[in-house]
C-alpha cells in the first residue's frame, strides 16, 4: 500500500447519545469531556486487571518503550467512546460503537470484560 501512495486512515469511532453523533480518535483529547472519559478509563481499566486484563501491546508496532505502548494500546478510540458511552449514557443501557478499521483483539477482549463486570 505505502509503495502505490495509499494509507491506512486514523482510527475512528464514533457513539450516539441523547441523538448527538460523537466522534473519537485514538489518543483524542478534543472532546468536550476529555478529562472525565480518560479518568473513567484509568477506572475501567483497574477493574478489569482484577479479572485479568493485560493490554496487549504486540499490537503496536513502534518502536517505542513497553509503557509508551501500554498507553498508546488503552488510547485507542474504541475505549475512549466506551469510556464516553459508560460515564454518559443510562445505567444498564446498551452501548453501541461504531468504527472505521477492524477491532484489534486488544480492543475486543477489552470490549467483552467491560460488559461483563459492568453488566452493559
Amino acid at each position: 500500500m505505502r509503495n502505490k501512495g495509499i494509507s491506512k486512515g486514523k482510527g475512528c469511532s464514533r457513539i450516539e447519545l441523547n441523538n448527538e453523533i460523537h466522534e473519537f480518535l485514538t489518543a483524542d483529547r478534543y472532546h468536550k469531556q476529555a478529562e472525565k472519559i480518560y479518568e473513567k478509563l484509568e477506572e475501567v481499566v483497574s477493574q478489569l486487571k482484577l479479572v485479568g486484563y493485560t493490554p496487549n501491546t504486540s499490537v503496536i508496532l513502534v518502536d517505542v518503550e513497553e509503557d509508551e505502548k501500554k498507553e498508546l494500546v488503552l488510547w485507542h478510540s474504541e475505549k475512549l467512546a466506551l469510556c464516553y458511552g459508560l460515564i454518559s449514557g443510562s445505567i444498564g443501557s446498551s452501548i453501541r460503537i461504531v468504527t472505521n478499521l477492524r477491532i484489534r483483539e486488544d480492543c475486543h477482549n477489552f470490549m467483552k470484560l467491560v460488559s461483563k463486570v459492568y453488566q452493559r
